[in-house]
């Protein structure tokens, strides 16, 4: 076994004072959240070269597929998450076996999801565009665009778990270089497709999905072989391959925290496909202007969503590592950071709102548009993060149900049907109110249970 196998990466300094705890999140935090700005990058690139190359049209026919490809892969990212707490907890215990083995259980489910999305979307892509209303002027461009993505779901589903179990064992710089390698073969290869350049054929709206695919197996590739190098906890090797089935008592457990999470999200993204289409009812251009958006937003959201991972895994190590007592004082620095890094980004997106939508829209009544909607929902994000870190740390300990339920219940029973009326009762602009309405209930139902009910449970390791 390698060096790097049997002395684990101390991560979280579980009995470290106040100010040591700091660094410890932001050394974790700051390449992880670098890798998910380069996630939110390379749509964004995908964006603007469909939009400002092609047309909105184009940007709209591929914004009216991501709430259905969020759809497909909610699953994976909350197995994902799931099997990082399992191996965060392992990792802390000392157990580099047990990483092994929770690690092969959840690739093996992993690449049998992978190959039944690619069959069923693949084969039923039109029908689901046509389901969530898409305008009927972007209907074939959208289809054609998803039926290709939804193919490559095993190799990206595969991709997107080997990011989330490195965090498990502390790493996040290797799944940086990753993305910095997919996003910048997506930067050179997205616009060549589109203007057939140095010999390559013209792909129009399939360019991004031709060049995403590319640049995520290649980069799959450089990573089973610099994992390999390294001896790293989580590199294919013959330890890996021996683990590579399904262990029905490591599976449940795997579920039992992503299950619930993957449900989650996949209730959230059909609340958001519901979301998407009231506002295709407004036409191709609201489409549009969703789109532009939801770039923007990314920008925020991913940051936050990343201070959330890291209070997650730094529970689940603290939990293996028997020091519970860390617990409240990992959920006070997630707390404190979101505040200052996501109330910092709303802050500058808010001072160059028109200048972040011209980059998508060519059109000035869209841009116009696409602002109004950012301004109204942007703070609110905030609130999300809040939401989020609170209920990562719960995670850390196997409690989900009840986080869940609090979510579904803020999107599900107070974003949509406040979306349907206001939609009806005040336009477009009444969908993006119902997004601070939502995350401010989801916010005041986590920070209610985590205080009066989970603070007072016993908390033990999982594996």
């Amino acid at each position: 076994m390698s060096e790097a196998i049997q002395r684990p990466v101390p991560t979280l300094p579980v009995a470290a004072p106040a100010p040591v705890l700091w660094k410890a999140f932001l050394l974790f935090l700051g390449p992880m959240m670098l890798s998910n700005i380069l996630q939110a990058l390379s749509g964004t690139i995908n964006g603007i070269y469909l939009g400002q190359m092609i047309g909105v049209g184009a940007l709209a026919a591929v914004s009216a597929f991501f709430p259905i490809l969020f759809f497909f892969i909610s699953f994976i990212i909350g197995l994902g998450g799931g099997a990082s707490v399992l191996i965060g907890q392992a990792w802390g215990a000392r157990d580099p076996e047990k990483v092994k083995a929770i690690a092969g259980t959840t690739l093996s489910v992993t690449i049998l999801a992978g190959l039944a999305v690619a069959l069923f979307g693949g084969a039923f892509t039109r029908s689901l565009l046509a389901v969530v209303g898409t305008p009927p002027d972007i209907l074939a461009d959208s289809t054609a665009y998803a039926r290709i993505m939804l193919i490559a779901m095993p190799g990206l589903f595969v991709f997107i778990l080997m990011t989330s179990m490195m965090r498990g064992v502390g790493d996040t710089v290797t799944p940086l270089f990753v993305l910095l390698l997919q996003t910048g073969i997506g930067l050179l290869l997205t616009p060549a497709l589109i203007r057939g350049w140095g010999g390559l054929p013209q792909m129009g709206v399939l360019s991004g999905a031709y060049a995403a695919i590319v640049s995520f197996l290649v980069a799959l590739a450089w990573l089973a072989v610099h994992l390999r190098r390294r001896g790293h906890a989580l590199a294919p090797d013959a330890a890996l391959l021996r683990h590579l089935w399904i262990d029905p008592k490591i599976l449940r457990a795997v579920l039992r925290i992503g299950l619930p999470s993957g449900v989650q999200l996949v209730l959230v993204s059909v609340a958001e496909v519901a979301v998407l289409s009231f506002v295709n009812g407004f036409g191709s251009d609201a489409t549009a202007a969703y789109g532009a958006v939801n770039q923007v937003v990314s920008y925020v959201q991913f940051p936050a969503i990343s201070i959330a991972i890291t209070a997650s895994i730094f529970g689940a190590q603290a939990i293996g590592a028997g020091r519970v007592d860390r617990l409240g004082a990992i959920t006070r620095t997630g707390i404190l950071l979101n505040l200052a890094v996501t109330g910092g980004l709303v802050a500058v997106a808010y001072l160059f709102s028109r200048t972040l939508m011209g980059f998508f829209l060519t059109s000035g009544p869209v841009i116009e548009l696409a602002q109004t909607l950012l301004h109204i929902t942007l703070w609110s994000y905030i609130m999300f993060g809040l939401a989020a870190v609170v209920a990562g740390v719960m995670r850390a300990s196997g409690t989900v149900l009840a986080p869940m339920a609090i979510s579904l219940f803020a999107i599900l029973g107070v974003e949509v049907p406040v979306a349907w009326w206001l939609s009806h009762s005040i336009g477009i602009n009444g969908i993006w109110i119902a997004y601070p309405i939502a995350f401010g209930v989801m916010a005041l139902g986590q920070a209610a249970y985590y205080r009066l009910v989970w603070r007072k449970q016993a908390i033990r390791r999982l594996v």
